[in-house]
């Protein structure tokens, strides 16, 4: 990969995870207005990008065929890069503060490198195995502080913690998994597939979701940050990714998560939405100690 490539690459990645950092207060807000379900924000975030990336293919006019055999790899990349992630995600931010959820993306990184040993078989050395420690003992102690002490802005559950580790989990395995298929076809047209697959995993909820929801009564304020994450945080985000994932190794894409919690951080502590606490500080150093292990030390 040549430097233009790979800067491309980062800066693509760069702009995707600034973007889900302001993604994470807008869903925040979204769930605390309480008008819209999280299952009812995720069909919203669907068929709004499976629209506007089956619209842009159209207008540019660019017909590419898909290999009949790439079709179920496609679905299952469509269930774990955006079906399971997003809806654990919106699941989970209704049951963790926004500081709580950012810190538990961090994770992602580890994720990628623990599926990478598995899928792979690529070796994890001590400095990966301390980091990893590291930072599962920081996940250990906001699952502490959550239980034990439910200060803040809001309360992070244990419930919250398990759907953010789902959401990580679930990401690394996209992003570690299906590199080669998304090297094989234009950014559009894996996308459009993608988001088509989630519409379809989406529409059986989607019913009873919207049904659920009072969306005549949802603020216009509240409304805006809708609109921000279905066209920002879904469609130009998830378009970015994979010209990163195009250009940079799996774990380098992920390590693009520590853009999330500086970003949600600031924000929510500036709009109150959250405060920190010595426990938060702690799991925080130990988590981002831990990626740093797994990612910054140099391997033979």
């Amino acid at each position: 990969m040549n430097r233009n490539g790979a800067f491309v690459g980062n800066l693509a990645c760069f702009a995707a995870y600034a973007i889900f950092g302001f993604n994470i207060i807008s869903c925040k807000n979204i769930s605390i207005d309480g008008n819209i379900t999280p299952m009812a924000l995720f069909c919203l975030r669907s068929f709004g990008a499976t629209a506007l990336f089956w619209l842009w293919s159209a207008v540019t006019g660019r017909k590419e065929r898909i290999e009949k055999g790439d079709f179920w790899k496609i679905a299952l990349a469509s269930f774990l890069g955006l079906f399971l992630t997003q809806v654990s995600f919106l699941f989970a931010i209704t049951k963790t503060t926004a500081i709580d959820a950012s810190i538990m993306s961090t994770l992602s990184p580890i994720m990628t490198l623990i599926i990478s040993a598995i899928v792979i078989k690529e070796r994890i050395t001590w400095s990966g195995v301390a980091g990893i420690a590291l930072s599962l003992t920081g996940v250990f102690i906001l699952i502490f502080n959550c239980v034990s002490i439910r200060s803040g802005a809001d309360s992070t559950s244990v419930w919250g913690i398990i759907g953010m580790i789902i959401n990580t989990l679930s990401f690394a395995s996209y992003v570690g998994i299906f590199k080669p298929l998304i090297q094989k076809y234009s950014v559009v047209t894996f996308m459009k597939w993608m988001f088509l697959f989630s519409s379809l995993m989406a529409l059986p909820f989607s019913f009873g979701a919207f049904s659920a929801s009072n969306l005549a009564a949802v603020p216009m304020d509240v409304m805006w940050q809708v609109l921000y994450v279905v066209v920002f945080a879904t469609f130009v985000a998830y378009f970015l990714i994979p010209i990163g994932q195009k250009r940079l190794r799996p774990v380098v894409v992920c390590m693009y998560t520590y853009v999330q919690p500086v970003i949600a951080m600031v924000i929510a502590l500036a709009m109150g939405l959250d405060t920190l606490n010595a426990l938060k500080i702690m799991a925080t150093v130990l988590v981002f100690t831990g990626v740093s292990l797994v990612n910054f030390v140099p391997k033979r």
